[in-house]
């Protein structure tokens, strides 16, 4: 790990004006960073630590929804009774996510951030356009067996790790962003990250020294909430296939439905497609693998990764006929 100076603010716009500096970077609760800086894959010179900000609080809004601040525990927004009741799908991801002691001191923030799990990302030896811009993308044409099936390009087929982000993109959350000069703004999760295209290593939308301040959470959707998760071990690990389902249904008919998956792209996939085909349709194993055939309609496999394609189809079909049986 290289040489930085670390730095303790107190509020919000000090710390965005101190990450404004080149080289400077936020720290939370650390999870990922410092094993990224052990690695020496990030080589930040000054970090900001933002972890005693007062953003933990998760409160109610008039319209009904969540505001769940920034620096709030993963832990402590899993176990929150109204996260709980009335968004339970969120509650389920991050209980999903990583171990018990790494929930406690990650941040919601800090899971927003947090960089992709592809092996040849933490392998300074191997090409990897992300850590590197221009050294080529060793998971193409090497093992890539958890790799994006959607939404990857020539130059990066890493996926996001993040559990949680998927139950937000289902759940329609807003990311609230500070900027400099006080300058706030709120972006829909899904316009939160950018795909790779050709240029991987610019993995969102914010700028030099702009900071996630919260999450919103519109009124809880009408119907069922499930998130299943499919791993290769039923602890800490990250997802080969996760999917995130709202769905409610009328006299047997989905009235209305949001689906999300995780471990299929470099973002929280939302697929529009699979929910246009189930609204209006009977609740059926017939119309979950119609709306499974439309949402993997342009996956694309690597090879080592195909199977990936039919395990999503399967994970959603099992999730929908979860939430719509569920009572």
């Amino acid at each position: 790990m290289r040489a930085f100076t670390y730095e303790r603010v107190s509020d919000a716009q000090t710390a965005v004006v101190a990450a404004s500096r080149a080289g400077a970077k936020y720290i939370s609760g650390g999870t990922n960073l410092v094993d990224l800086m052990k690695l020496e894959i990030e080589r930040p010179t000054h970090l900001i630590d933002i972890s005693h900000l007062p953003l933990k609080d998760i409160d109610d809004l008039e319209d009904g929804g969540l505001r769940i601040g920034a620096q709030a525990a993963n832990s402590d927004v899993a176990a929150d009774r109204r996260v709980r009741i009335r968004y339970p799908v969120l509650s389920q991801a991050l209980v999903a996510g990583a171990s018990g002691q790494l929930r406690n001191k990650a941040s919601v923030g800090g899971n927003l951030m947090q960089r992709t799990r592809c092996p040849y990302f933490y392998d300074t030896a191997a090409g990897c356009n992300k850590r590197e811009p221009g050294s080529g993308c060793s998971a193409i044409g090497g093992f890539n067996r958890i790799h994006a099936i959607l939404g990857a390009s020539d130059a990066c087929i890493a996926t996001h790790p993040s559990d949680m982000a998927v139950a937000l993109a289902a759940l329609e959350a807003r990311i609230e962003l500070l900027g400099a000069g006080q300058a706030t703004r709120s972006v829909a999760i899904g316009d939160l990250y950018r795909l790779p295209d050709e240029t991987p290593h610019i993995e969102t939308i914010l700028g030099m020294g702009e900071m996630i301040t919260g999450v919103t959470l519109p009124p809880p959707p009408p119907g069922r909430q499930v998130y299943r998760k499919v791993r290769d071990r039923a602890s800490y690990e990250f997802a080969l296939i996760s999917v995130a389902a709202v769905v409610a249904t009328d006299g047997g008919t989905v009235s209305s439905v949001r689906v999300a998956f995780g471990g299929v792209g470099p973002k929280p996939w939302r697929s529009v497609e699979a929910e246009a085909a189930l609204v209006g349709r009977p609740a059926t194993t017939a119309t979950f693998r119609a709306a499974a055939e439309a949402a993997m309609a342009d996956a694309m496999g690597r090879g080592h990764n195909d199977f990936k394609i039919e395990l999503a189809k399967r994970t959603l079909c099992r999730t929908l006929a979860q939430a719509a049986q569920s009572k």
